[in-house]
């Protein structure tokens, strides 16, 4: 067993609850890369998106990284992943692709998911190969177009959201 799996090992993915919301938000600021919601999102995301979001915990319990999510209204068999985030002292170890894999899987079961959507700025090459790599290990397709363009941001400058639509799934 390499050393990176063995630490995976030592972790739980489950479900959230409200009590995770500051670590989430935590792990988001600290990430440097996301949009920082406010703390209070991060609360309401752990009560009302529970079933469709997925934190480590290590051996303490403490999350240590996450996936949030939700699924389409207007696509009820597509969930957009909104957030993916891994505490600093576990990143490089695969878990951010571990929590994304057992997401879908759950939810695969749980809402019958064949297709997921996220939104990536250019340059982020962390994330477009984790979401690449995502459609590889799942057999499926990746198409891209920008979703919401520079423009439509009213708060100041912010790059492009690309959309990676990803599907259909062979899980």
């Amino acid at each position: 067993m390499t050393a990176a799996h063995a630490d995976r090992a030592e972790l739980q993915i489950d479900r959230p609850s409200v009590t995770d919301g500051a670590a989430l938000w935590r792990i988001a600021r600290d990430s440097k890369t996301l949009d920082l919601n406010s703390s209070y999102s991060y609360l309401l995301w752990c009560r009302d998106f529970a079933g469709t979001t997925a934190v480590a915990r290590d051996a303490r319990g403490e999350a240590v990284g996450f996936v949030t999510g939700y699924v389409r209204p207007e696509r009820p068999r597509t969930l957009l992943v909104w957030q993916v985030a891994v505490d600093e002292a576990y990143r490089g170890r695969g878990l951010a692709a571990t929590l994304l894999d057992g997401l879908v899987a759950r939810g695969s079961g749980e809402h019958r998911i064949t297709a997921v959507e996220t939104t990536i700025t250019p340059g982020n090459t962390a994330s477009e190969r984790l979401f690449t790599s995502f459609a590889e290990r799942h057999g499926a397709a990746v198409e891209r177009e920008v979703l919401f363009d520079t423009s439509l941001f009213p708060d100041g400058p912010h790059d492009p959201e690309v959309l990676y639509r990803i599907g259909p799934l062979s899980l």
